[in-house]
């Protein structure tokens, strides 16, 4: 299959899925390019039903893939690429913006999705970046730290920023635009 010459970007919420003032859906509205996966259920995740979802939807993307992750979307993208997807489709991955990782050892992760611990550790096929706040109450600067040097992510602190969601009041987030459209 011949590939499109702008790649598609994936995006990829996390638990209970992101609202109308969530940077990811305002991407998504404000660029043709941009298309969310829906996961089967947004408020009982489980690895295996969110990697197979994940996985169809890279096979279906006719370009290279960009992903804008956010929450439990990474840890669904990094167990996708470290156990799920072929060495075809990990080739068809230009990069990955994961934004506020979530520690599954945390006491907010929620209850109600399985199978996500332990995070996968080994380096990630394509590049990344890990952005990280310093008061997220879903994942520490630790473990955020941690998982990037690990995958052989790129890490930024964009500091006291919460979990990087609607609440941080960050608009359109240019800079993890810009961050993004790095990959390309």
């Amino acid at each position: 299959m011949a590939l499109q010459k702008e790649p598609t970007v994936l995006v990829l919420p996390g638990y209970l899925d992101s609202g109308p003032g969530h940077w990811q859906t305002r991407w998504e509205t404000a660029h043709a390019s941009f298309s969310r996966v829906r996961m089967p259920d947004w408020q009982h995740p489980v690895r295996d039903d969110w990697c197979r979802t994940l996985d169809a939807a890279v096979a279906a993307a006719n370009a290279r893939v960009l992903f804008a992750a956010h929450s439990l979307g990474c840890l669904t993208l990094a167990w996708w690429a470290t156990s799920y997807a072929t060495s075809a489709q990990r080739d068809k991955v230009a990069g990955a913006l994961l934004v506020a990782l979530p520690d599954p050892a945390g006491h907010a992760f929620p209850a109600t999705a399985n199978g996500f611990a332990p995070v996968p550790g080994e380096r990630l096929p394509f590049p990344t970046i890990v952005v990280a706040s310093t008061d997220d109450p879903y994942g520490g600067v630790p473990f955020s730290q941690a998982c990037a040097a690990g995958w052989g992510s790129r890490w930024i602190s964009i500091g006291a920023r919460g979990h990087i969601n609607a609440d941080s009041g960050l608009g359109d987030w240019q800079d993890g635009l810009g961050w993004l459209k790095s990959f390309v």
